[in-house]
């Protein structure tokens, strides 16, 4: 495993800093106000050229300039938590009842930060690099308001770059393949009617609720 470069390891009790408090401090959906203003103020402080915010209503699109003519590459991170009451018992637990960052956003959010200072410190890249910093990524399909928005035309964007933490894995370890690679979820509804009768005779009656077990165990097995 080839060590952490020594311009970022510098400043990883300032990013832990960080990250605990976004973990403190989480917020769900597009309403990452606090969230995105922390993020805004931080990369002011890395000397970040251009940030420009209200995408998907807290999101965020931050331009670092490199060395010369190149390509617009884009790193991207999600922002928001879920409603989820943490029990943790940690240090750092969530201070707002009801929500927690137990997706590991704040981790995401935390590594674009850091990924952020470097950049700006070392400016060792041709083109520039555009830091997308995505809300609603659990709940209302932030990325896909924000290319709604334009990010990608806007910006010049021609490729985009993105990680997701894997709970469980030798710490600094990648796993990655072309094309797509984690799950996304899809909602559906359905309505299972039944047909009412007599208990003494269940052969007659439709019971929807036998009809739903069914499809629970056939929806778990696929």
């Amino acid at each position: 495993m080839k060590s952490v470069l020594p311009d970022i390891a510098a400043f990883a009790d300032e990013m832990t800093a960080w990250r605990r408090h976004l973990h403190q401090h989480p917020e769900l959906d597009l309403a990452c106000h606090a969230t995105a203003a922390f993020v805004a103020e931080r990369m002011t402080e890395f000397g970040v050229d251009h940030i420009h915010t209200g995408f998907a209503q807290t999101g965020i699109v931050a331009i670092i300039e490199g060395r010369g003519a190149g390509l617009t590459i884009g790193l991207r991170a999600d922002m928001d938590a879920l409603p989820i009451i943490e029990a943790t018992g940690a240090q750092w637990q969530s201070k707002t009842t009801g929500i927690m960052p137990a997706c590991g956003h704040d981790d995401h959010t935390t590594m674009l930060l850091g990924a952020a200072r470097y950049l700006c410190q070392t400016r060792n890249f041709s083109g520039r690099v555009v830091l997308i910093f995505q809300p609603g990524e659990e709940l209302s399909g932030g990325g896909q308001i924000m290319v709604a928005h334009g990010i990608f035309d806007r910006f010049d964007i021609a490729e985009i770059y993105a990680l997701h933490t894997l709970p469980g894995e030798t710490a600094g370890t990648f796993h990655t393949r072309p094309g797509p690679f984690l799950a996304s979820v899809d909602d559906f509804s359905f309505t299972i009617t039944g047909r009412s009768g007599h208990v003494a005779y269940p052969a007659l009656c439709r019971n929807p609720i036998n009809h739903f077990g069914a499809v629970i165990a056939g929806v778990a097995s696929i």
